[in-house]
């Protein structure tokens, strides 16, 4: 693993490495590398021909995620490895709704000051 910060950390990349997709017919393909190189792009939002050289060519790099992108590799990445945020879902199901909300009639300001002047 590089010492990089925007780099994948190594139980990242064990999390991720079943995920990918098999390179077909090529050999010595870093897949780390592009990842690191496509995460460098995205965290920074720097052009591609600005990428550091040890993280390989840019048009190379570029030419990859294109592929990807293309080909929807990206896209099953992300749903792989989706967790359900469970804090998220705890509040929801924790959360009282408004006595309106079960079909209680709704008093209005305008109403309880015409129920007020009729007393």
């Amino acid at each position: 693993m590089t010492s990089e910060r925007h780099a994948l950390t190594d139980a990242q990349w064990e999390r991720i490495l079943p995920v990918l997709p098999p390179v077909l017919g090529r050999r010595g393909v870093n897949d780390r590398l592009f990842l690191d190189g496509v995460l460098w792009v995205a965290k920074t939002g720097s052009p591609w021909r600005d990428m550091p050289a040890h993280l390989g060519t840019w048009a190379q790099v570029y030419q990859r995620f294109s592929r990807w992108s293309d080909r929807g590799h990206f896209n099953a990445l992300f749903v792989a490895l989706q967790e359900p945020d469970c804090e998220q879902l705890m509040v929801s199901i924790s959360c009282k709704a408004h006595q309106a909300s079960a079909g209680a009639q709704k008093k209005t300001v305008l109403k309880q000051l015409a129920s007020l002047g009729e007393a």
